[in-house]
């Protein structure tokens, strides 16, 4: 009897130092127990201490990497992460509509960590436009969330406002994450559904520098549980309680001069 493991997609930038973008997604549904398959979309130069250059792969090849992949591939979740510019998020929405994955999550990237913008400013109307409408699960944190609704986020209830406001976008359930919140011992998520259930869920705020791709690993474990058939709740659940246990456990490795990686593979290793 021949068994087959789910296939995730991540469509996503380049991080060569493995702890962002496409390589914190591969390493993400490896560690969840899903079979990673990926498209490159830019190529940035970067390490821990921030991106040095930007280059965007051709369209043409961004749009044949996608249709390769769904010609061989049972591809069940795609994770998106970063798209650079207009033409990419019209190509990448186009190509998804075409396909129809079951699930598509993404993870809205605009600024690195290092302050280097990865979602050009006259693609924020695109993304919501294009992207958002075939959006299962949506994970902005407070300065994306900001940006698609076109105003700063503050505090608890303006989170709950902002996550209702974005899902009129179109996505089936928002994550307003809220890891840049001024609140120093609970990082707390709000999680809104479609049919406008609200769920709060809250972790200790973990004092490590080892936070590098933390929204990658975040929204690519939630992309690894649905495909692996639980639900939208479930998967942002699971997907919380992992990148928490992966903060904690990289709080005391040294990899790099800067902001580190999580500990992608704590539970294995």
């Amino acid at each position: 009897m021949k068994t087959n493991f789910p296939i995730a997609l991540s469509i996503a930038g380049f991080d060569g130092s493995g702890g962002a973008g496409m390589q914190a997604d591969l390493k993400t549904f490896s560690a969840r127990g899903v079979y990673a398959c990926t498209v490159l979309t830019s190529l940035p130069i970067q390490n821990t201490t921030g991106v040095k250059a930007l280059y965007d792969l051709p369209i043409e090849s961004i749009g044949e990497q996608i249709d390769s992949m769904f010609d061989d591939l049972d591809i069940i979740a795609v994770k998106i992460g970063m798209l650079h510019k207009v033409e990419i998020i019209q190509l990448v929405a186009s190509k998804l509509r075409k396909y129809k994955p079951k699930f598509v999550v993404t993870d809205p990237v605009m600024v690195a960590k290092s302050g280097h913008r990865l979602l050009q400013e006259d693609a924020i109307q695109a993304l919501k436009e294009e992207i958002l409408p075939i959006t299962t699960v949506l994970t902005p944190n407070l300065p994306e969330a900001g940006d698609l609704i076109g105003r700063e986020i503050n505090n608890a209830k303006e989170m709950e406002i902002a996550g209702l406001e974005i899902l009129k976008f179109g996505s089936e359930a928002v994550v307003v994450k809220g890891g840049h919140s001024k609140d120093e011992s609970i990082s707390a998520d709000c999680i809104i559904e479609k049919d406008g259930k609200v769920t709060w869920i809250e972790a200790e705020r973990i004092l490590s520098k080892n936070t590098h791709g933390t929204g990658c690993t975040f929204s690519a474990a939630i992309a690894a549980e649905l495909a692996k058939g639980k639900n939208t709740l479930e998967s942002i659940l699971i997907a919380k309680e992992y990148l928490t246990g992966a903060i904690q456990a990289s709080a005391d490795l040294e990899i790099g001069k800067g902001k580190g990686p999580v500990h992608f593979f704590h539970e294995w290793w």
